[in-house]
């Protein structure tokens, strides 16, 4: 029998049943840690915690902690809780300033109380995560305290926009500081905890870049392709909310009809800025043209560009089952685009 894990491919019982028992003490931790504090903070706290997800990022320490002698060290466990705390805060965060009113199926903290709870909340996660992080020792911190830096400079790099850079490498850029640049930590970090050396860890950390970047780049795949298919997500998303993501930017530099009206319908012609798209009819004109665009095209040729990387660095990894599970990740990441 085999288990199956947001994507991963656990394997046999016994190697899934070790990284699910793993999982589940990360999510005692979890709950302990945010429940420490005052009771006037408690509630808000544990808000997103209580409410799921997929725990994707503790995940990967804990499969990365599998190239490493000691994959049950107490420490692995720290080390996952961190991410995955560190993680929720920028969520709080994200959604005061998207304005968001659900997270994960249930109310936002900051529909529930107000933003300036819900970004106190997030303030709340990372002096927890911080505290927790300085169990692990100076390198830890170190490297939890970059992992934050590259997180705001995305978050930043993003709302100020490419200014004149390239704009694919803008986009590529902001994705790994705002997704890959956490799931490259949890990787070094899993490695780090079970004694793995610095090579190896350093490979899981440039695993972690590759698949946090590819599995966004699939996302935006998705949110395109998804209007000729039944994916359960909503076709359209980044259009209606005037995003371009990687398929559009593509798109967008090309010079035949269909780029030319695709600029008309998602660029502002007096401020070369991104359109938000209100009109349902132009929504869907838009999708149409992007399923037949070289965007596309250019963009699943980028993610298994991402995927071949990432089996190639597999490759220089010990055979086992945490291998088999990443590869799994590696396959779901670009067959989930259809």
């Amino acid at each position: 029998m085999k288990s199956t894990f947001a994507g991963l491919d656990l394997g046999a019982d016994e190697f899934a049943t070790q990284v699910q028992t793993s999982l589940a003490r990360v999510e005692d931790l979890l709950l302990s840690e945010l429940s420490s504090g005052d009771e006037i903070l408690t509630e808000a706290a544990t808000h997103l915690a209580k409410a799921g997800g997929k725990r994707f990022r503790p995940m990967f320490a804990i499969l990365s902690s599998h190239f490493g002698p000691d994959p049950e060290n107490n420490d692995v466990i720290t080390s996952a809780t961190v991410i995955e705390m560190t993680h929720l805060a920028t969520l709080y965060h994200d959604d005061v300033m998207d304005e968001a009113p659900l997270r994960r199926g249930a109310q936002s903290a900051n529909a529930r109380w107000s933003n300036s709870v819900a970004i106190l909340a997030g303030d709340f996660l990372f002096a927890r995560a911080s505290h927790l992080v300085s169990t692990l020792g100076p390198d830890a911190v170190r490297i939890i305290a970059d992992t934050f830096a590259e997180l705001v400079t995305g978050q930043m790099r993003e709302t100020v926009g490419a200014q004149g850079r390239d704009p694919v490498e803008h986009y590529l850029r902001v994705v790994w500081e705002k997704t890959g640049s956490l799931i490259a930590s949890a990787g070094r970090f899993g490695a780090m905890s079970a004694g793995a050396d610095s090579e190896r860890a350093a490979t899981l950390q440039r695993l972690g870049d590759i698949i946090g970047t590819a599995f966004q780049v699939s996302d935006d795949v998705i949110d395109i392709a998804s209007v000729t298919g039944d994916s359960g997500k909503t076709p359209g998303t980044d259009l209606r909310e005037g995003v371009h993501t990687l398929p559009v930017i593509y798109a967008l530099q090309g010079d035949g009809p269909d780029s030319v009206r695709l600029r008309e319908l998602l660029v502002d012609a007096d401020t070369g800025a991104a359109r938000p798209l209100t009109d349902d009819a132009e929504v869907t004109e838009a999708l149409h043209l992007l399923v037949a665009s070289d965007g596309m095209v250019a963009a699943r040729a980028k993610l298994q560009e991402m995927a071949d990387e990432a089996n190639g660095l597999l490759a220089t990894l010990p055979a086992g089952d945490a291998n088999n599970a990443f590869a799994s990740l590696v396959r779901y990441t670009v067959e989930r685009i259809g």
